[in-house]
């Protein structure tokens, strides 16, 4: 802050009149000009805190995106091709003996996650090479803000069976079959669709009056209006990332439900397997 001192007026016995007239003039110019300064600083001091409480309501208003990652962490999401050890160990499983789809459409993902009491822990996912990049951003986002998932492990650890996996809320994607009763492959297959948190998120359908739950552990889990850990809802940030990257989710399907599912749309899928679409 800047310091202001009263100026001293040399003042001397003036006897013409004048004089006098000319010392108060010269008395009161000083006086005025000591007063302006005092309000000069009060001002700027009143001006830069307006300023400064200003700046620090805007920065408090500001969302984050999540805690930042340190280095290890940084260095732990990470994109792959399928290596000649991997794929050793999804070949007869995920990739199984009629797969269609190109090794090399491919990519392996490894990520960090962490459970419902914020443990962290390592995860494995192998998804098509068109949505690696989208996927790898999702996880980390997940991770970033503390998002549950309890597992996510590579399908093939339950000898590529879905229902083992579901069962144990293992969150997965690639896992190759056709679609039933046709020759073109499924977006599982195709590697172009994720499932999270399974066991609390099921897939169901009534058919022929009778009802279809998947994994069929999951019943407890059908009341989407519960309160239970790793549920997925339209409010949460599993479903607004997924989304925001133009995954569609099974949770908003009118002829069925399947809340753990995220995939691309046909759209994409025409665009990148053409030859996979149903012919009208």
């Amino acid at each position: 802050m800047k310091t202001v001192h009263k100026g001293t007026v040399p003042f001397c016995t003036i006897g013409r009149k004048g004089n006098v007239m000319r010392a108060r003039t010269f008395l009161l110019a000083m006086l005025l000009s000591v007063v302006m300064s005092f309000g000069l600083v009060a001002c700027g001091q009143t001006s830069s805190s307006s300023a400064s409480s200003s700046s620090a309501s805007s920065s408090s208003a500001q969302v984050t995106s999540g805690a930042e990652l340190n280095a290890d962490e940084q260095k732990a999401f990470y994109i792959t091709e399928i290596t000649d050890d991997i794929f050793a160990r999804i070949k007869g499983k995920s990739f199984k003996d009629d797969c269609t789809l190109p090794r090399e459409d491919l990519r392996y993902l490894h990520v960090l996650h962490k459970d419902k009491d914020g443990k962290t822990h390592e995860g494995e996912m192998i998804v098509n090479k068109h949505i690696a990049e989208d996927v790898l951003d999702i996880l980390r986002e997940l991770y970033k803000n503390s998002y549950p998932i309890e597992k996510i492990r590579l399908v093939d650890e339950y000898d590529a069976d879905d229902e083992r996996s579901m069962e144990d809320n293992n969150s997965s994607s690639f896992n190759f079959r056709f679609i039933s009763h046709t020759n073109r492959v499924s977006k599982h297959g195709l590697g172009l669709a994720v499932d999270i948190n399974t066991l609390y998120n099921p897939y169901t359908k009534v058919v022929d009056g009778k009802r279809i739950i998947e994994p069929v552990t999951a019943e407890p889990y059908l009341d989407r209006d519960a309160t239970f850990d790793y549920k997925i809802t339209k409010d949460d940030l599993c479903y607004k990332l997924f989304t925001e990257h133009g995954f569609e989710w099974g949770g908003e399907w009118s002829d069925r439900k399947d809340y753990q599912h995220f995939d691309m749309p046909d759209s994409k899928i025409a665009e990148w397997y053409p030859e996979n679409v149903e012919k009208s």
